[in-house]
């Protein structure tokens, strides 16, 4: 079987910029995060519940890695959007984030696996969480930063859209070697072009 999975081609951008948009209103009332992660989540479930608009430029698995790729950057850097392509079997260290985030499985599978600090050592904690499509997870200080997440499959692209409290691509962050302590870095992003959000000529040219 072929390690790269059918990709949707998108039928129109249109969910992506209206969650956006919507996203924007919600942090413009200045919310607590945990009013941030509730109502955020049910917006990026509802994002993440159909598979046809998510533009194949960022949908590409590379062979050795996975990549990151930057969907939107609000420009007062509240929060960011990014697609996870993974290919087959591909993983992250351990790492954590230091701001919130949401995690919406859109394609395929992945595994999240928390870590906890103990005694100056790093140890899982609970079972891992299996993400299948329409599903939402959420990360941050408060409620658990630090994971591992890989591909839940061996012989198929898995795609997730991220949220983040932050340009993340840009936030000083850490990984955690299985010798111990922490690394940090800077993850940026794998593409160099942004998905045009804002084009509706098209839309309305149609209507």
């Amino acid at each position: 079987m072929s390690g790269a999975a059918p990709v949707a081609r998108a039928s129109s951008i249109a969910p992506l910029r209206d969650f956006v948009v919507r996203f924007g209103h919600l942090l413009d009332r200045r919310p607590a995060e945990p009013e941030i992660l509730r109502e955020g989540a049910a917006l990026l479930r509802q994002l993440v519940s159909r598979d046809d608009w998510l533009p194949e430029a960022f949908a590409l698995p590379h062979p050795e890695r996975y990549q990151q790729f930057l969907l939107h950057a609000d420009s007062t850097g509240r929060f960011s959007v990014v697609s996870f392509v993974w290919g087959p079997g591909q993983a992250t260290p351990v790492h954590d984030h230091t701001v919130w985030g949401l995690i919406g499985m859109l394609r395929g599978a992945e595994y999240s696996q928390r870590y906890r600090e103990r005694d100056a050592l790093l140890e899982s904690h609970g079972p891992a969480v299996r993400l299948e499509p329409g599903e939402v997870e959420a990360v941050s200080p408060l409620v658990g930063d630090v994971h591992r997440v890989h591909n839940a499959y061996d012989d198929r692209v898995s795609i997730s859209i991220h949220v983040y409290g932050a340009n993340i691509g840009a936030v000083r962050r850490h990984t955690y070697p299985t010798a111990g302590g922490r690394k940090p870095f800077v993850s940026g992003y794998s593409n160099t072009q942004l998905p045009d959000l804002w084009d509706r000529s098209a839309e309305l040219r149609q209507s």
